[in-house]
């Protein structure tokens, strides 16, 4: 059988691989001139690589994920740090008890530590928004200006809401620490590749099953009518499997679903580091949120530092824009929801991804719903259902 998937990043790829080594034939189609999807990276001008479309870092807790991904690539182990700057003060994110000794006088600070030892005997960490609503007014008063100096500006920023209109489970992503512990993730495997994201993706799609055919805008050749896919106005007799913002694909009958996209203003200077390290917020600065230093993502020797300046905005169709982040609210996700049940109702389309289900993933969470949705194609091909 022959499949058509739309998307080339990791969720597609994966897809793509799964389906290939079992047979079958595909075809990838991707609107962009090159593989891997908001994971490519490339090496700049100045010798150093660098991740185009943002930072990432791949990190989880499932050995049978990292064993997967080891496939296609050797990994070397990075264990990232991140940290916020406001009132000329640097602090490490996930906040910990270093950053109550940067902002609070030391008795206060000795306190303050200890009451949090005993608040939350037995825990690592609790969502900011949990801390606010601690009892006790000294604990409660450190979420309140952790929120007032970072959670708050940098939230508005980022994702163009007031923190409270935003989905709770945002505000959990980056939790606080009660200890001096300063690793951004605990997971049990944090690694980068040892050549590159873009080399991990052209050994995953190294298979005789496999086309990839780049600068193809799907939207422009696939179309839905009652219930069925149809290409360039004759229906499709191939399953598709589309990783797209799922508005579009239905002509934004219900309207525009709300994605934020991103602007990077690309610099390098003659230092040998900028920043303490590779990721820092900026809360109060305008416009931008971030800063990556990419000669430190992972750590790279040569002369002068390469690394980029972040700008959200709000992803406009059309204006050769990404659509990065679904924006999570009640709102939103309702109007998601019709647009879900619209695509289940189409013969022979199978969508996933963070676009396409809505949903914030992080790189492991896109390789897990990837193969979960391989083995769900694996099921109804047994049972003919396509």
């Amino acid at each position: 059988m022959t499949f058509l998937i739309v998307g080339c990043g990791i969720t597609g790829a994966v897809i793509a691989r799964q389906l290939a080594e079992r047979g079958e034939q595909v075809m990838i189609w991707d609107r962009r001139d090159h593989i891997g999807g908001n994971m490519f990276d490339e090496t700049d001008g100045h010798g150093f690589l660098v991740q185009k479309y943002g930072p990432h870092t791949f990190h989880t807790n499932k050995k049978e994920l990292y064993d997967y991904i080891c496939r296609f690539e050797r990994w070397q182990e990075f264990r990232l740090t991140c940290g916020a700057v406001w009132d000329g003060e640097f602090t490490p994110t996930p906040f910990n008890f270093t950053t109550i000794d940067t902002f609070y006088p030391p008795e206060r600070a000795a306190a303050l530590k200890e009451k949090l030892k005993i608040a939350f005997a037995g825990r690592e960490t609790a969502a900011v928004v949990e801390v606010m609503e601690h009892p006790d007014p000294d604990i409660r008063a450190y979420a309140e200006y952790l929120f007032e100096k970072d959670y708050a500006p940098y939230t508005a920023k980022q994702w163009g809401l007031d923190p409270g209109e935003i989905d709770a489970s945002v505000l959990k992503r980056v939790p606080l620490r009660f200890s001096y512990q300063d690793g951004y993730f605990d997971d049990r495997y944090q690694v980068m590749p040892e050549h590159s994201y873009t080399q991990f993706f052209q050994n995953l799609l190294d298979h005789d099953n496999i086309q990839v055919c780049l600068g193809v805008d799907a939207l422009t050749h696939l179309s839905i009518q009652d219930s069925r896919i149809y290409l360039d106005g004759m229906p499709l007799s191939v399953p598709v499997v589309y990783t797209g913002a799922l508005d579009e694909l239905f002509g934004c009958v219900y309207g525009r679903l709300p994605y934020r996209s991103l602007r990077f203003e690309w610099r390098y200077e003659e230092r040998d580091s900028l920043q303490v390290t590779p990721i820092v917020a900026y809360p109060q600065e305008p416009g931008y949120t971030r800063i990556t230093e990419y000669k430190k993502l992972p750590l790279q020797s040569g002369h002068g530092t390469s690394y980029a300046i972040e700008y959200p905005l709000p992803y406009q169709h059309g204006e050769k824009q990404e659509p990065y982040y679904p924006v999570l609210t009640a709102d939103s996700q309702a109007q998601y929801a019709k647009y879900r049940a619209l695509a289940e109702q189409v013969t022979d389309l199978i969508f996933c991804g963070r676009l396409a289900d809505f949903k914030y993933y992080n790189m492991d969470q896109a390789l897990e719903r990837a193969l979960d949705v391989a083995k769900m194609i694996e099921v109804r091909m047994r049972d003919h259902a396509f």
